[in-house]
């Protein structure tokens, strides 16, 4: 067949793919038969080199195996095929048609690749889906940007894509690489199948499992392990996840990043998924991932703001918003607190004298080391910066003895330092008594002991 003449009426970038077939039914080498005008100068132009026809493709395309997987489906199952896909290792935007050809060679198969590249996503091209990926998909963000609560949300969602891939497990894994951890945010299982919940494999043997995925993924967006050969090539490019997706029951698996402005914030998979449906499920999540990363990153930008609204952040404690929220939770009943409870307020003595005579950036390291003190020895308690040289914590389970000897490891401690010296005032609660009750005798009993603190040391008094 005349492949140059059968494409150079095409304007934009096209090209002839020869896809070889194996006896065991696995794609053999692919290459880059013919080219038109359009191609060579964009070889040229792209790689610096003219364009030899004949050659393997990755000698001018990146070497991907879901790309080699759509050729070879192209090919043996005369489908025509379309994606709009991210290039991560170039920046750009990969817009792709593959048109099977008749072949006169029981082992080779032909199909036309015309394609197209640009720096920028096109929204309209990524919203060109089949009619049942994009019911799908749509459904995807009528619930998420619906949602109040995005964790039962995701929940639902997860579950959903499940059944779009016939799958037995669905999971969104984000990764934290701060504490080298795994988050399970949601995930759906097949009651029927042997799997277990993601939670059974969530230690940090399974982070250094995630941390292997990248190299895995290389310059694909996804990883499709379908067939026993995808399985081999994964054994041979990758055995620690191999052995444990074989030890987890696991025949094939999909797997995306979920990826936001550059970021990895973790994945989302499908495992023992209906094979014949991998073109479907690989558009479908494709862009069901985009849309599902872009949600987390605002869910995990409202909760670093949340933190942040609530952190001192000078000493790194709460800070009395969150003391205010606590307290009104406590009283209206939305968080339970259990008998005996303790509350203590400590107050830090010589911080203005500090501040004249040294400066606010010595205050400023006091006020740090006294909010260490309290976190240390009240543990088990949230510590709160209720005013500026003021601390409050309240701790559970603490009765009277142990709230004295808590009381003498925080003076004992405090002296330690040489600087810090805390006014202590304590309450215990032991039947329904209300927590602000609570909070103004600690406060009452924390100024008569400044105020003897005071008495003993004058040459120390603030003002």
């Amino acid at each position: 067949m005349d492949f140059e003449s059968l494409i150079s009426g095409y304007k934009s970038k096209t090209c002839v793919m020869s896809v070889e077939k194996l006896p065991d039914g696995r794609c053999g080498q692919i290459r880059i038969v013919a080219g038109n005008k359009a191609h060579c100068d964009d070889m040229l132009l792209m790689m610096h080199k003219e364009f030899i026809p004949d050659s393997p493709y990755y000698e001018y395309f990146p070497q991907d195996r879901n790309f080699e997987d759509y050729c070879y489906r192209c090919v043996t199952q005369g489908q025509s095929l379309q994606a709009y896909v991210s290039l991560p290792q170039m920046g750009l935007w990969l817009n792709m048609i593959l048109l099977p050809l008749e072949s006169d060679r029981e082992d080779i198969g032909y199909c036309i690749y015309t394609y197209d590249v640009t720096p920028d996503v096109d929204a309209n091209k990524r919203a060109t889906l089949g009619a049942d990926s994009s019911s799908a998909v749509l459904e995807t963000c009528i619930k998420l940007r619906g949602s109040t609560d995005i964790r039962t949300t995701l929940a639902e969602v997860v579950g959903d894509i499940r059944l779009i891939c016939d799958s037995d497990h669905c999971c969104i894994l984000l990764v934290d690489d701060d504490s080298h951890s795994c988050i399970n945010l949601a995930e759906s299982l097949n009651p029927d199948s042997k799997l277990l919940p993601m939670d059974t494999y969530l230690d940090r043997g399974f982070y250094a499992i995630v941390k292997t995925w990248p190299d895995t993924l290389g310059d694909s967006t996804c990883v499709i392990i379908k067939d026993d050969h995808d399985m081999e090539w994964l054994r041979s490019s990758n055995p620690v996840w191999y052995e444990s997706l074989k030890e987890a029951l696991v025949d094939n698996v999909v797997l995306f990043p979920l990826k936001h402005n550059g970021e990895t914030l973790g994945y989302m998979w499908a495992i023992n998924f209906n094979t014949d449906d991998t073109v479907k499920i690989k558009e479908t999540l494709e862009l069901t991932t985009f849309f599902i990363a872009s949600e987390i990153s605002n869910y995990q930008l409202l909760q670093r703001l949340q933190k942040l609204s609530e952190l001192d952040l000078l000493t790194g404690v709460k800070n009395r918003n969150a003391m205010n929220t606590t307290v009104n939770e406590i009283v209206d009943g939305t968080s339970k607190i259990k008998t005996p409870y303790s509350v203590i307020f400590a107050d830090l003595n010589g911080l203005k004298r500090m501040n004249d005579e040294n400066g606010h950036g010595a205050g400023d390291d006091l006020l740090r080391k006294a909010a260490s003190v309290m976190q240390s020895v009240f543990f088990d308690g949230e510590v709160y910066r209720a005013g500026g040289d003021e601390f409050m914590t309240i701790v559970q389970g603490l009765d009277g003895d142990e709230l004295q000897k808590r009381v003498g490891r925080l003076i004992e401690q405090a002296e330690a330092t040489g600087t810090v010296h805390f006014a202590v005032g304590t309450c215990e609660v032991k039947g329904d008594d209300d927590v602000r009750d609570a909070m103004r005798i600690a406060d009452e009993r924390m100024y008569l002991d400044k105020k003897a603190y005071y008495e003993k040391y004058p040459e120390r008094k603030y003002r």
